[in-house]
């Protein structure tokens, strides 16, 4: 069993309005930097041994601070970067909602049936966290405890990914509920397709 810590970043200012972040590169915001800093406190007692995360400012920034803390190597990668959601990115959730009620309806229900205006698809985005998590279970397979730093919605795809569990509501936003967890799986399971 590959083991590995899916972390979310701190809360930024999109989060806190209902904004659609994507792939948008918003900052921490007050209270998403006091997150990160309650969160490294909690992390300690984990044995990391390298942390990954997406290119957006409040991934990277909150995969710095425990990289410090924690005086562990971070790395970004692209591959890591999350779900691209077209022109909703910006939008209000409730403006989606009330312009576009169908689709949002279907969003709710079957989020892997659609595909953003001029973004991308979940089983896309699956597919390409999965290429990346496959290149990392075979670079780090008895080597510790990997963390990756992805933002909401990509943690709960490669959540999803990882455990064939239920995808829920891809906006909500999670990062005071669960700010990380632990995922253990098989690999040759999961990436035996």
């Amino acid at each position: 069993m590959f083991k590995l810590l899916l972390i979310r970043p701190g809360t930024t200012e999109y989060d806190q309005q209902g904004r659609i972040q994507g792939t948008l590169d918003v900052p921490l915001c007050e209270d998403g930097r006091r997150q990160v800093d309650s969160m490294v406190q909690q992390l300690r007692e984990q044995p990391i041994t390298a942390v990954f995360t997406g290119p957006s400012d409040a991934a990277v920034r909150t995969a710095e601070s425990i990289g410090e803390a924690l005086d562990v190597k971070v790395k970004e990668l692209d591959a890591l970067r999350n779900l691209d959601h077209g022109l909703w990115q910006g939008m209000l959730v409730a403006d989606v909602k009330t312009k576009q009620p169908r689709v949002y309806r279907q969003w709710q229900e079957q989020p892997e049936t659609v595909c953003p205006p001029q973004g991308e698809t979940i089983p896309d985005a699956e597919e390409r966290l999965l290429t990346a998590v496959t290149k990392l279970t075979k670079k780090y397979k008895a080597e510790g405890l990997v963390a990756i730093v992805l933002p909401e919605p990509a943690a709960s795809v490669l959540k999803h990914a990882l455990q064939r569990d239920e995808l829920g509501d891809l906006w909500k936003c999670r990062n005071g509920d669960t700010p990380w967890e632990a995922i253990e799986f098989a690999p040759e399971a999961v990436f035996a397709k």
